[in-house]
């Protein structure tokens, strides 16, 4: 019967401190000593423009950019998009829409080489704007800042003198 007596009592015990509840505490930890570490973030490289060329196509109609471009190392083509938009003030290069870069990329002599149809209005008017392009990489949620820049400009009617240089 002795050992029935403290079990019961234990039992008890459990049960009470179960129903209470515990008492928020304002309790701090403070130290005298100080730690510093640098804090970097990582960089996405911008591929390397090679070279890039304006291909009218018969009367403007079927324009279209050539980009010759490689990968930082490290890199694969999945992770590379092209970023476009017409120069002037306020433009902004953003991802093309509808755009593949698989199946508008070739391997060529080590390099890449991505063809970006023109806008079709641009391409038969010659209106004097230009169509900025880039490549660049993303991972993780991070783009490639300030990637190089291929400036094409259609030109006259039907592409005549038309261009392309790297800026």
């Amino acid at each position: 019967m002795a050992i029935l007596i403290p079990t019961v009592a234990l039992s008890l015990g459990a049960l009470s401190a179960k129903e209470q509840p515990t008492e928020h505490t304002d309790a701090t930890w403070q130290s005298q000593q100080h730690a510093a570490s640098p804090l970097t973030s990582g960089i996405i490289p911008a591929p390397a423009l090679v070279s890039c060329r304006y291909l009218p196509g018969l009367l403007g109609l079927g324009a279209r950019v050539e980009l010759t471009w490689s990968l930082p190392q490290g890199y694969t083509l999945s992770e590379a998009q092209v970023h476009a938009s017409t120069s002037g003030v306020g433009s902004v290069l953003a991802p093309l829409t509808g755009f593949s870069m698989t199946q508008n990329t070739v391997i060529s002599s080590g390099n890449y080489v991505t063809t970006v149809p023109v806008n079709l209005l641009g391409g038969l008017l010659g209106l004097g704007s230009e169509l900025e392009l880039s490549v660049v990489v993303s991972r993780h949620g991070w783009t490639t800042q300030n990637p190089r820049i291929a400036r094409a400009n259609p030109g006259l009617v039907g592409g005549l003198g038309g261009s392309c240089r790297l800026i």
